[in-house]
């Protein structure tokens, strides 16, 4: 029998980062879950040795790296075919602390009409630092912001009130499986970047609330999956970021952005866009300006694919 709750992380040749994050796992006190590593594609064997050291957990092995969507994806499959209650994306450079899970299953069953919620999430490098205490979606310019993030906490969850929120991080994203069977998995054409927005929001035009639990902690490394260890010519953020996040934003503004709100997101996107442009021009990043116009052209032009 199926327990019931599936924690899903994603790992793409970053053996050390996926164990950790395992470790801190196997200290969890709720006992009733199963962890499924999806290994992208990795080319380093990070997949077998993980599978080895860790021999309780359930792995899914992908031939190619599918990105955070179609790796989520693979696990979101497992888990509603093997009759699941929830189903977790977990990023793979976190620490948990060994009671996270039950403030968010509390949470759930204490509400039928919460869909998906998630945890107070604190940088790892400073644990007393807000990464995320919860999420805003502003409409009027289509900005997507987390609350209180670099925010100084030293109290901890003590100061932090549950709420709903406007979209859920994908770093920590607990959902229903039978919302998750209603409204249908990640949209794989993303990859990465605003799939969590989109489903987010795919949950709330479904009718559910979503929900934020601070009784539940993790720490999140933050920005391994976007930066490079070494600065280059063009710094320490890949060219493909900016052109993936450029691309999928306008992909999300386009289809959630309506008529009384699209005249000043398209005004204050254009502002920003140029203000980045010139910021790029200033430092010489010049496959930067190409990635992002890339993504701009493609964003405009394309819809979001299944």
């Amino acid at each position: 029998m199926s327990k019931k709750v599936a924690v899903i992380l994603i790992n793409w040749n970053s053996y050390d980062l996926t164990r950790d994050t395992l470790n801190s796992l196997q200290k969890v006190t709720y006992m009733d879950l199963d962890v499924i590593v999806v290994d992208n594609g990795s080319t380093d064997g990070s997949g077998d040795r993980l599978e080895a050291e860790f021999p309780e957990v359930i792995m899914i092995k992908s031939s190619s790296n599918t990105g955070f969507t179609g790796g989520n994806n693979l696990g979101f499959q497992y888990a509603l075919a093997q009759g699941y209650t929830y189903a977790m994306m977990l990023n793979n450079d976190v620490e948990v602390a060994p009671d996270f899970l039950a403030p968010l299953i509390g949470k759930k069953q204490s509400d039928e009409h919460i869909g998906a919620v998630q945890p107070l999430i604190y940088f790892h490098h400073d644990k007393n630092l807000i990464w995320n205490a919860g999420t805003k979606y502003n409409p009027w310019l289509g900005i997507c912001s987390t609350i209180d993030y670099n925010k100084r906490d030293d109290t901890h969850a003590a100061t932090q009130q549950p709420k709903r929120i406007d979209w859920i991080t994908g770093c920590a994203f607990m959902i229903r499986a039978s919302v998750l069977q209603k409204i249908g998995l990640l949209k794989e054409a993303f990859f990465i970047y605003y799939e969590d927005v989109d489903l987010s929001f795919r949950i709330k035009n479904a009718g559910y609330d979503l929900g934020y639990a601070p009784a539940s902690v993790i720490y999140h490394i933050a920005g391994m999956s976007h930066k490079s260890s070494k600065k280059t010519a063009e710094g320490y953020v890949s060219p493909k970021v900016h052109y993936l996040n450029a691309r999928n934003h306008i992909w999300l503004l386009k289809k959630y952005t309506n008529l009384l709100h699209a005249p000043t997101v398209i005004l204050y996107q254009s502002i920003y866009y140029l203000s980045v442009t010139g910021y790029f021009i200033i430092r010489g990043r010049w496959q930067k300006i190409k990635a992002l116009y890339k993504g701009i052209g493609e964003g405009l032009k394309f819809g979001i694919r299944s």
